[in-house]
């Protein structure tokens, strides 16, 4: 897994990136009340904002981590939103991607770098 300066995490699953964020990110959150996210399809640049997250405490955007297409969403996080603190790391995750270029990851933390960046 790698992981953001924004505290989202990416997996790769054969030719996919999932993207969540991490468990540091939905504590500091606080309890997670709404989630919105992309279509299936949108083509998304770097940087680009593609989710909406909302919290007791806060509202904080996710951006895409990667240029490529978002191709899968997790439905089920828009009718339960507190999934994102239940299971941060695995089914909660926001959305799946066809990145266009995979060495984009390389910019980004590995877990050991990232627990030294949250430490």
């Amino acid at each position: 897994m790698k992981y953001t300066e924004e505290h989202e995490w990416l997996r790769v699953e054969g030719d996919l990136v999932v993207v969540g964020i991490t468990e540091h990110a939905s504590e500091q959150l606080g309890d997670v009340v709404f989630v919105e996210l992309p279509e299936a399809g949108t083509e998304v640049t770097k940087d680009e904002e593609v989710c909406v997250i909302e919290s007791v405490k806060a509202a904080s955007d996710i951006l895409a981590p990667l240029d490529g297409e978002i191709v899968e969403v997790n439905e089920p996080l828009v009718d339960e939103p507190g999934k994102v603190n239940e299971d941060p790391l695995e089914g909660a995750w926001f959305f799946k991607m066809k990145a266009s270029d995979l060495s984009q990851m390389d910019d980004y933390m590995d877990e050991n770098e990232y627990k030294d960046f949250i430490g």
